[in-house]
């Protein structure tokens, strides 16, 4: 199992994931972390701006979508849902620590909200 975990900081779960574009990959075996990686993303290459190209790269797989699990800080409806079209279960957390993020979630303790029910228009006009 794959667990990418938004991080822009480097230190802390990030509250958006459409504009993180930093990410600790978790390789999970035995259910336990066996691996982690800092994946560092172009700005082109995050979520939100993948979503707004009309043109996809198919060489290129994003983190959140190439893992099992994607948990964030916050999240849309509509990340959320072409997460799981992808196949990719996403998670919102108030958890701050990465570590702990994955850890919590693997043994079934991470506290979990709802994504978000509104659009991307709070952000629009910066």
């Amino acid at each position: 199992m794959k667990i990418a975990v938004c991080s822009q900081n480097r230190k802390e779960v990030t509250g958006h994931a459409g504009r993180c574009r930093k990410f600790w990959v978790y390789n999970i075996g035995n259910n336990q972390i066996s691996e982690k990686e800092l994946i560092e993303l172009p700005k082109e290459q995050s979520l939100r701006e993948l979503a707004q190209s009309p043109v996809n790269d198919p060489t290129f797989i994003h983190p959140a979508y190439a893992a099992d699990v994607l948990i964030t800080g916050g999240m849309g409806m509509g990340l959320f849902n072409r997460l799981g079209l992808a196949g990719t279960k996403g998670i919102v957390t108030t958890e701050k620590d990465p570590d702990s993020a994955v850890n919590l979630f693997l043994n079934g303790k991470l506290p979990m909200e709802e994504p978000h029910r509104h659009g991307h228009g709070h952000d629009h006009h910066k």
